[in-house]
């Protein structure tokens, strides 16, 4: 599986670059550092803190992109370009193009521990994550006009409350408004910061003030679909992730660990650091691999179906892109293993089979179809992957001609609920109660469902 669509240079590239490898240990502090926060004071220390190291990577960033520019040109780079440390050509213009992708990767990990930040403040209460995404991804926060003015409004919630103020452009997740303010006492407050009080974001404003009413009240979600409705399963979230973590401390000696996990998944997790101390080349490599995913996919009962109804997903170069994701530093696993999480170090992949899974539900009940044509097309956003049917046979309403009309619906799964039955590695139960809840909750519309207890779950 490739980690970039860019052709100009090799994964390898990448994980072995110095910045790339000295990112890990500020990683895993950061980590360290967010978790032992518990106060006001401290949660404002550690936002100075790992902004200020965001800053730092996106000013070398935007310097390397305008000297690859001028290398395109035939121009030689400016004076300020930071120097490549990749130990490639200087007077080819790729060089510097991979010293700005590997910046990019570097600000999307260090946006991933500002993404766990939100999470913590919020309660965890997914809702207000699922709000406040729903808007176009960040730009780089260094240079961006504005910028002061927030800084301004962070430093004088503290000053004068003693409050928390949280930076939006610091994360990935929360993509509609500037700040959110905790207050002690209220809801939290999401404020759009205007620069130039003459200037109005009448539009910026009406979706902050959508996303609030979707959470406090049930109104619909910002967007032009207001159909979509956050939905409370009131259920508490149980998931496998003991399996992920014991798979991982297995990997990060032995390399490659596979394993079956209860629910119709193969999980498989490979450590970089295990590998080279196993010493393994690459042939070694894929021969093992292909062994501990075949003998997890046969453990599975999912190994026939590989070729036309397999579907898969993966914490590659996943990091800071999916604001539904939750960020790997709220996993709870030791902090260097989520900083390797979050730098492709350790990579994890959770596959299933599309029929099993549906085979999975109609054994309980449900009337449940995999929908989704055969084929290795990865799946997109949006993508229906299966539908359950709903008849309510005491509803049954006799016709002209001897017909009789059933009543019925059908909940459609789409991409992201796999995805985080996948990933988080949620119980068979669990995921199975939550469908059972959605359809004797007779609501119409497209459901965003979320479990309650998950400050249990999460770090």
């Amino acid at each position: 599986m490739k980690l970039f669509d860019a052709d100009y240079y090799d994964p390898d590239e990448v994980l072995a670059h110095p910045r790339h490898q000295e990112m890990q240990p500020v990683l895993a502090t950061l980590i360290q550092q967010l978790r032992d926060c518990t106060t006001e004071e401290a949660g404002v220390a550690f936002q100075r803190d790992l902004l200020t190291r965001l800053l730092e990577v996106e000013k070398d960033r935007k310097e390397l992109k305008r000297a690859a520019d001028r290398m395109r040109k035939r121009k030689s780079p400016h004076l300020e370009a930071p120097e490549p440390r990749s130990g490639r050509d200087l007077g080819n213009m790729e060089t510097w193009r991979f010293e700005h992708d590997v910046c990019e990767r570097l600000a999307r990990q260090l946006r991933s521990v500002g993404d766990a930040l939100a999470w913590r403040v919020f309660g965890f209460h997914r809702p207000f994550i699922l709000a406040l995404c729903r808007n176009d991804p960040p730009g780089p926060m260094y240079g961006k006009a504005g910028l002061q003015a927030e800084l301004d409004r962070v430093e004088e919630v503290f000053k004068e409350n003693g409050s928390f103020a949280l930076l939006h452009d610091l994360t990935n997740c929360l993509r509609i408004g500037d700040v959110t303010v905790w207050d002690g006492a209220n809801p939290p407050c999401t404020e759009e910061i205007k620069t130039n009080p003459e200037v109005r974001k009448s539009a910026q404003i009406r979706r902050i003030n959508q996303a609030r009413a979707a959470v406090l009240e049930g109104g619909p979600l910002p967007g032009s679909n207001a159909s979509e409705l956050l939905h409370d399963l009131d259920l508490p979230l149980r998931t496998h992730l003991d399996v992920l973590r014991d798979a991982l401390e297995q990997a990060a000696t032995e390399g490659i660990h596979a394993t079956a996990v209860p629910g119709s998944r193969a999980l498989y997790v490979v450590d970089q650091y295990g590998c080279v101390q196993q010493g393994l080349s690459s042939a070694q490599f894929n021969e093992r691999l292909q062994q501990a995913v075949g003998a997890a996919l046969e453990n599975a009962g999912i190994a026939a179906s590989r070729e036309d109804h397999n579907v898969h997903f993966t914490s590659m170069d996943s990091t800071a892109r999916n604001p539904l994701r939750v960020p790997w530093a709220n996993y709870p696993l030791h902090p260097v293993v989520c900083a390797r999480l979050i730098g492709d170090y350790a990579a994890m992949t959770v596959e299933t089979s599309g029929p099993a899974l549906a085979d999975l539900l109609r054994v309980v009940g449900l009337d449940a179809h995999w929908v989704r044509p055969p084929g290795k097309a990865n799946l997109k956003p949006g993508d229906v992957v299966m539908e359950i049917h709903h008849q309510e046979q005491f509803r049954a309403v006799s016709l002209p001609g001897g017909l009789t009309m059933t009543p019925g619906w059908t909940l459609q799964m789409g991409r992201s609920e796999l995805d985080r039955y996948m990933i988080e590695l949620v119980q068979p139960g669990s995921w199975i109660a939550g469908m059972k809840h959605l359809l004797a909750a007779r609501r119409g519309g497209q459901p965003w469902p979320h479990y309650r207890n998950e400050h249990e779950v999460w770090v």
